[in-house]
């Protein structure tokens, strides 16, 4: 039987939106590989704990701001100079540390941006947190219904200027012709600032507009039995079972909701944070909290262990 090794992962993180790389060291298997820096839970050890001595150990730092995020199960095979394992890995973000960088261990180390990587190879459990972590804090979702054509536009160029980077256009209430054409100027829009946009719908209809990507409501989501090539995929979760599900598909993220009460379903209870957060605990794909946000829950829902927000009227 593969033996099972739980590893303790710390993504650096600077205010710019770069993270640190470091290469695995010779001597090591897969040397000369790049990584996250962390290392093996040892018995007893809880991982936050792991974590902090791994990077004293390696990097010469101690962790004061850490994040748990996500976790992921990943098989490795055997190579000329490894052994077959599974690691199950704990990922942390670290936003603050005392003490100066140092390679301890011969390692090179390297600052990258997430969509600008210019290191290789990556070891392979980690490339799906490299497209996690291109993924941005905020995603918001169009209310032109409400809002009203020209004053949802208008209020998406103030977005644009201010730094948005994922928008969902859902807006069911249009005809195929009157979306086509809302959707060419959302894309004209949104193209100069790389933001990345995903449509409500179908995926066929979602690459005939040119879209991106698509975000499957729930009832497409429990349909669909395999992922879409060549698109960003994001769904809307409303239990565990439909967690699982996008989890097992690997789309690239999902929306859990309602986290708090909103003003189109009042009378609805929301999660809360602590079932949100519970609900989130061993996740193996990022997710965004939806319902009730505002840009000032951004931090709550992160400590839970979301990527981010997600906002219809918060944002507009």
């Amino acid at each position: 039987m593969t033996k099972l090794v739980q590893v303790a992962v710390a993504i650096l993180t600077k205010p710019t939106g770069e993270y640190l790389l470091a290469s695995r060291p010779q001597g090591k298997g897969w040397a000369g590989w790049w990584e996250f820096p962390g290392g093996k839970i040892e018995s007893g050890e809880s991982p936050e704990h792991a974590l902090i001595r791994e990077s004293q150990e390696e990097l010469g730092i101690t962790p004061t701001q850490i994040q748990p995020w996500i976790k992921r199960r990943y098989d490795y095979p055997a190579t000329h100079d490894a052994e077959a394992k599974t690691v199950l890995l704990h990922f942390f973000f670290v936003s603050a540390w005392q003490g100066e960088l140092q390679a301890r261990e011969g390692q090179q180390l390297a600052w990258q941006h997430p969509q600008k990587l210019n290191v290789s190879p990556v070891l392979p459990a980690n490339a799906p947190i490299m497209q996690a972590l291109s993924l941005p804090p905020v995603y918001a979702i169009s209310n032109v219904q409400e809002m009203g054509e020209q004053a949802f536009l208008q209020a998406l160029r103030l977005q644009l200027d201010q730094g948005l980077q994922l928008l969902q256009i859902r807006e069911s209430q249009l005809s195929p012709d009157d979306l086509a054409r809302l959707s060419a100027q959302v894309l004209s829009l949104c193209a100069p600032y790389d933001c990345r946009c995903l449509l409500n719908s179908s995926p066929e209809q979602t690459a005939q507009l040119g879209y991106q990507g698509v975000h499957l409501n729930s009832q497409r989501l429990m349909a669909m039995t395999t992922k879409p090539d060549h698109l960003l995929i994001g769904a809307s979760c409303h239990d565990a079972e439909q967690l699982q599900k996008a989890q097992s598909l690997h789309l690239d993220f999902a929306l859990l909701s309602p986290v708090l009460p909103t003003q189109s379903h009042p009378q609805a209870l929301g999660l809360g944070w602590e079932k949100f957060a519970d609900m989130l605990s061993g996740l193996e794909i990022p997710t965004y909290g939806l319902g009730g946000m505002r840009p000032e829950h951004l931090a709550k829902a992160q400590a839970s262990g979301a990527r981010g927000i997600a906002m219809q009227r918060g944002c507009w």
